[in-house]
């Protein structure tokens, strides 16, 4: 009996829907503990941040002219620039291999910032 307890609970894992709802995955995401995730450079609420400050040299007036390279803000954005953004990613983000489902999913997870601002 005590066998045929465990037998079926050992199955019942395989017939929970999930383990993580989506917005906790996409939390995921945004944070990407294993790496360089939205936060690092977009901020934990997607406002955008400075990532860095540097002096490029003007060989016209052979000066030194600071300059700021500035991550945008990404929880004003529609879902078709965003996606965009991910899949057709220019300049120095990097590319991320996501699925549309994940793209989907930290779309909406993004949004939730602004209902948290209000």
């Amino acid at each position: 009996m005590k066998f045929l307890y465990i037998f079926l609970m050992s199955f019942s894992f395989l017939m929970a829907e999930e383990f993580i709802t989506k917005l906790e995955y996409a939390k995921m995401l945004y944070q990407n503990p294993r790496g360089i995730g939205c936060n690092k450079c977009h901020g934990e609420k997607g406002d955008g941040s400075l990532i860095v400050k540097y002096k490029n040299l003007d060989r016209k007036n052979n000066v030194y002219v600071e300059k700021s390279l500035i991550a945008p803000r990404i929880n004003n954005l529609d879902f078709n620039k965003f996606k965009s953004a991910i899949k057709e990613s220019k300049g120095i983000m990097p590319s991320y291999f996501l699925t549309d489902n994940e793209i989907l999913n930290l779309y909406e997870y993004i949004k939730t910032f602004n209902k948290e601002n209000k």
